[in-house]
């Protein structure tokens, strides 16, 4: 997902007196550049300043292979899309495709894995020891210079032996929900071969800009059909949304519409609290949205996917919790509904409430693998440090999908609490405009913004609280996963 730099193997940002950050400082031109996929993650400090569109800096790019892959001249940079278009219509082999994002250097792992946070074994790249990044906060163990994986499989094991027990019809139900929908490796290589096209071309404008896959494509939570959600870092210091934000995405909407037009069909930029550019990649057939220094979702992907595999019950849950959500339309943020990450959030509080625990506050438990502060360059390492929760509670999979609807229809209090997976309780609302007269607050975990914002009409609020209470009468008297989720509909869909 992370992607190389020109400056890696450097040390972190240097302090502030020290800092000489020029507009647009140039990339060294002898050192071609790298570009990593989702399993290589490094990502190096560096420097900018204001952005604006009166300057593009003009930066020779040295020819790049892509393993087998003929060399990228400087001349054909923009014109690289559309050369990738016209090879993949012609019946390329997928193989000779994910030649560009992977390296063709097998070897075993010998990096000690956290296996409740797994990193399975495939192609990897790795770079001298002078080049690796140490982390003072994280000390990761393995071969040096190796930048360890990290790809969204579900485990490595082929058998899936780790994936939970289900004896009951209702259980059963949810996890083959769960294995047929659950987002693939193939998928997630569509995503990432996109990421680092895009990257390419938005660096000739933007030399020293990275492109980060975040959100559920990374953090354990995607479906097979999952939207894929980019976050464009263009400098250090955060961005005013309103302005310099809107005005970076103005120059990315224009690239896609003029040059990649044969790559990217309907760019659009909303302009919204977060503005993004909504497109759609033809080769991937993958819906994205992408915005600028949004950080935030860069660390909350790695917190969420810490959660996703300390305990095999969570992903299933999650999945079959989305798929409810879409199917009776309460999943759509657009028309003032829940989004995907607060229903997620809600699942999580829900498993960190019951009288025996299933999840902990990962926050509270670990701070210093998610300081909010810490570089983003750190960010990737913290799922490899947090070992494997073991809860006594031994709730089966239809249980706690019967338990998570009954929480929130009867006994979580809309009025007066906030649901706070950073404290792993229902917290007293706070009294801030932010939260004042809203109906559903959900707290994010870094920010502490309401996730749940979009929720604002109280005919919505009524609609989403009578779906719960349905789902759990229903749930409760049949126990069958078809009362509430067409399950033949669902994974035709996927």
């Amino acid at each position: 997902m992370f992607p190389n730099s020109s400056h890696l193997g450097r040390p972190p940002f240097p302090p502030k007196y020290q800092q000489q950050s020029t507009f647009f400082t140039k990339l060294p031109l002898n050192i071609p550049p790298t570009f990593l996929s989702h399993q290589q993650i490094v990502v190096p400090p560096f420097h900018f300043r204001a952005v604006t569109s009166a300057v593009t800096p003009v930066v020779t790019l040295q020819p790049v292979t892509y393993g087998s892959v003929s060399p990228v001249s400087t001349s054909d940079a923009l014109t690289s899309f559309q050369g990738r278009k016209r090879q993949s219509q012609q019946s390329v082999p997928d193989d000779a495709k994910r030649q560009r994002i992977h390296s063709h250097d097998d070897y075993s792992d010998t990096a000690a894995v956290n296996k409740a946070v797994p990193l399975p074994e495939e192609r990897r790249r790795s770079f001298p020891a002078s080049v690796s990044v140490p982390s003072p906060v994280l000390h990761a163990r393995g071969s040096p210079g190796c930048v360890p994986l990290l790809q969204d499989t579900l485990f490595p094991d082929p058998t899936e032996s780790r994936l939970p027990v289900a004896t009951d019809e209702l259980s059963k139900q949810v996890l083959e929900l769960f294995q047929v929908c659950r987002q693939q490796a193939s998928d997630l290589d569509r995503k990432e071969l996109c990421r680092t096209e895009l990257q390419r071309e938005i660096q000739l404008i933007f030399p020293q800009s990275r492109l980060f896959l975040v959100g559920s494509s990374l953090n354990g939570f995607g479906t097979r059909t999952s939207d894929a959600d980019l976050c464009l870092v263009v400098k250090e210091e955060p961005v005013n949304q309103k302005t310099e934000a809107r005005r970076i995405l103005s120059l990315v909407q224009k690239l896609f519409s003029t040059k990649l037009s044969s790559y990217i069909e309907r760019p659009q930029l909303i302009r919204a609290k977060v503005p993004i550019v909504k497109f759609r990649d033809k080769v991937s057939n993958v819906d994205f949205d992408l915005n600028v220094n949004n950080v935030i979702g860069i660390r909350n992907t790695f917190l969420l996917r810490s959660y996703a595999f300390i305990e095999n019950r969570v992903r299933p849950l999650v999945l079959v919790v989305k798929k409810w959500a879409s199917f009776h339309d309460i999943n759509d943020a657009s028309r003032g509904t829940l989004n995907s990450y607060s229903l997620v959030l809600m699942v999580l509080h829900y498993l960190q409430t019951l009288p025996e625990p299933i999840l902990p506050s990962l926050q509270k438990n670990y701070p210093e693998c998610f300081d909010p502060t810490m570089q983003l360059h750190f960010v990737h390492q913290a799922p490899r440090t947090i070992p494997p929760y073991v809860s006594k509670n031994g709730s089966s999979l239809g249980d706690l999908l019967i338990g998570f609807f009954k929480y929130y229809a009867t006994e979580f209090d809309w009025c007066h609490q906030m649901i706070s997976v950073r404290e792993a309780k229902a917290i007293a609302r706070p009294d801030g405009i932010e939260w004042r007269n809203k109906f559903i607050c959900v707290e994010e975990p870094f920010d502490g913004t309401n996730t749940a914002r979009a929720v604002h009409e109280k005919q919505k609020f009524d609609m989403i609280r009578g779906e719960f209470s349905q789902a759990w009468r229903l749930l409760r008297d049949k126990k069958d996963l078809n009362c509430i989720l067409p399950l033949r509909a669902v994974k035709r869909k996927r």
